[in-house]
C-alpha cells in the first residue's frame, strides 16, 4: 500500500502546459504496458488521452509505428535492431531489463528432445526478425553451427502456437507471456533460455516526429511506465491476480512469468547502448541485416530524467 501510495506521489502535478487536448497513440502486446498502468492504477489522472492499440508481435507494431499510425510502443531489441537497419523512423526512448530465462526453446512434454544439441537438422518455429529469432542466432553461434543445421519456420505468435500444437514444427522459439503460458497450461519444456546467449533488453520506442511534437506526453508516458513496474517489483501476487483476470488467463501463468522476469524500466545510458551493439553485431554476422548501425544513432537519451523520477531512481 506505500508503494502505491509513493507512486501515486510521484506523478501528481505532472499535468502541464503541452498536454491540452492531445492524444498519444500507444501500441502495446499482449498483456504488457498497459495492464502494469492499469494494476499499478497510473493511468487514472493522465492529463491527455492515451489509445491504445494492442499488436500480437513487434514487428506489425514497429509497421505501424513507421507508418504513423501509433507515435510509441513496446518491443525487443532483436525487432527494433530489424526495423532500424531497415531505416524505419524509430527511436528508442527507454529500455526495459529483465531475467532472461523467459526467452526460451519450447519442446512439447512428451518430445525427446532435451538439449539445443538433439535441435540439428529440425524445425523450429519463431518470428522472422523477433527476439526468438534472435535466441536461435545466438545459441547456432555458441555452438559453432551453420543457419541452415536447422530449419526456422517463419510464423507470427498465432500461427506458431497452432504449428506447435500440431506438431507441424519441432520446437517454438518464443517470449513471455507465451513461454509461461506453455509450461503452466501445457506441461512444455524449456531446452534453451537466453540467459548467457542475448542481452535481453526491450525498448520503448517512438517516431523522431512523436518524439519533436509530443515530447511533454512521451516524458509523463514513461515516467508513469517506469512506476508501474516499479511498483509490480513490489507487488508481484497482487499483479500477476490483476493481469490474470484482465487477459483471462489463471493467475499461475503470470505468477511464473513475473516471478523469475524482475521487468523493470531503466534510462537509456551506456550498458544499455553497449548490449543493443551486441545486437546489432550478431545481425549483422548473421546477414539477417546488411548494414552495421552505430546504436547510439538509434537511441535517444533525453528521456532519462523522466524515467529515473518515475523508477525512483
Amino acid at each position: 500500500m506505500k508503494r502505491f501510495f509513493l507512486v501515486a506521489g510521484l506523478l501528481l502535478g505532472m499535468a502541464g502546459p503541452g498536454f491540452a487536448q492531445t492524444t498519444l497513440r500507444v501500441g502495446d502486446q499482449k498483456g504488457n504496458s498497459q495492464a502494469v498502468m492499469e494494476a499499478a492504477g497510473v493511468l487514472k489522472d493522465v492529463p491527455y488521452k492515451v489509445e491504445w492499440k494492442e499488436f500480437p508481435a513487434a514487428a506489425p507494431l514497429l509497421e505501424a509505428l513507421g507508418a504513423g499510425a501509433i507515435e510509441t510502443g513496446l518491443v525487443g531489441d532483436a525487432p527494433f535492431t530489424f526495423a532500424a537497419a531497415s531505416n524505419a523512423p524509430v527511436k528508442a526512448i527507454a529500455a526495459i531489463r529483465q531475467s532472461r530465462e523467459g526467452l526460451a526453446i519450447l519442446v512439447p512434454e512428451n518430445s525427446t528432445i532435451r538439449s539445443f544439441d538433439d535441435l540439428r537438422g529440425k524445425k523450429i518455429a519463431t518470428g522472422r526478425g523477433s527476439i526468438g529469432h534472435q535466441l536461435i542466432l545466438a545459441a547456432l553461434e555458441s555452438k559453432g553451427w551453420k543457419v541452415n543445421d536447422v530449419q526456422l519456420a517463419f510464423l507470427a505468435p498465432s500461427d506458431a502456437k497452432i504449428a506447435y500444437m500440431q506438431g507441424s514444427v519441432d520446437a517454438w522459439s518464443t517470449w513471455e507471456p507465451y513461454v509461461s503460458q506453455e509450461e503452466v497450461l501445457f506441461k512444455s519444456r524449456r531446452v534453451m533460455t537466453a540467459e548467457g546467449l542475448t542481452p535481453g533488453l526491450s525498448f520503448q520506442v517512438a517516431s523522431p516526429q512523436a518524439i519533436r511534437d509530443k515530447r511533454p506526453q512521451l516524458e509523463d508516458f514513461v515516467r508513469r511506465l517506469a512506476a508501474a513496474r516499479a511498483w509490480s517489483l513490489g507487488n508481484v501476487n497482487s499483479y500477476a491476480e490483476a493481469w490474470g483476470k484482465l487477459m483471462n488467463i489463471p493467475t499461475a501463468v503470470p505468477l511464473n512469468w513475473l516471478t523469475r522476469a524482475k521487468i523493470r524500466i531503466v534510462p537509456v545510458d551506456d550498458g544499455v547502448v553497449a548490449d543493443e551493439q551486441k545486437t546489432i553485431d550478431l545481425y549483422f554476422r548473421s546477414s539477417l541485416i546488411n548494414r552495421k548501425l552505430d546504436a547510439s544513432d538509434i537511441v535517444d537519451r533525453s528521456f532519462s530524467e523522466a524515467i529515473a523520477k518515475g523508477a525512483g531512481l
